[in-house]
């Protein structure tokens, strides 16, 4: 199996600057591998620092201890270290992320929406649109909705929308927090056969999956994240 994560001795402290400098360590000494074509379940309670790894994992957070490899192109890059510009290259190639939450710019349709990873990697507009179309069918989105902005869409709608954008570029690496958070039983059913069908193409999943039945459906291991150790020392 091919290692394309290679997490070694994260940690991830939080500043309150507005309690008086108060440290808040949420990851500590967290060591993690992920390979081609497994998916990985981040489990523990709440508050163990499931969604602020998957963040650090996409670069969204700065950690302050080791080291994060991401195999990228063939290659080893450290996301704690690497440049601006090698995070957004990552982002469009490599790794991609599904959250629980669509920040869109607004007044843009949903399929320009779905569509823009692919016009990214450099397909034309109308082929990237119908691919787009493709995977709004297959998430029940209704076509009368595909012109318009999706703002204004149910939380289930949107998070399907999240689902196509995320998932719609074949990378090899996924990140999911909560996928089916906000689906019924159809709709969840359809986004573990979109997981599986990326997994046997070699897709490597690491996810949070507080359902237990998409859990159970998905995940090749669990990972329990280790609660960080407490301090409370203000800054000075």
């Amino acid at each position: 199996m091919t290692l394309v994560i290679n997490a070694r001795n994260l940690g991830k402290t939080f500043v309150l600057h507005q309690q008086g400098g108060l440290r808040l360590p949420v990851l500590s000494d967290v060591s993690l591998q992920l390979f081609a074509g497994e998916c990985v379940a981040l489990t523990g309670p709440s508050g163990a620092g499931k969604s602020t790894l998957l963040k650090a994992l996409y670069a969204n957070y700065l950690l302050q201890q080791g080291t994060l490899d991401i195999r990228h192109h063939g290659q080893w890059l450290d996301m704690r270290q690497a440049a601006p510009h090698d995070i957004i290259a990552v982002r469009r190639d490599t790794l991609g992320y599904v959250s629980q939450f669509l920040r869109v710019i607004p007044r843009v349709s949903a399929l320009d929406i779905v569509a823009e990873p692919l016009i990214e990697w450099g397909e034309s507009r109308d082929a990237a649109r119908e691919k787009a179309a493709h995977w709004l069918t297959r998430l029940n989105i209704p076509e009368r909705l595909w012109s318009l902005p999706p703002a204004t869409f149910s939380g289930g709608e949107q998070q399907r929308i999240n689902i196509a954008r995320g998932m719609i570029a074949p990378r090899p690496i996924l990140l999911l927090d909560e996928p089916t958070a906000s689906l019924d039983a159809a709709n969840r059913s359809v986004v573990i056969t979109l997981m599986q069908e990326a997994k046997a193409r070699g897709a490597a999943l690491i996810g949070i999956f507080h359902d237990t039945d998409t859990r159970d459906a998905i995940a090749d291991r669990l990972f329990d994240v280790p609660l960080a150790r407490k301090e409370t020392t203000p800054c000075h």
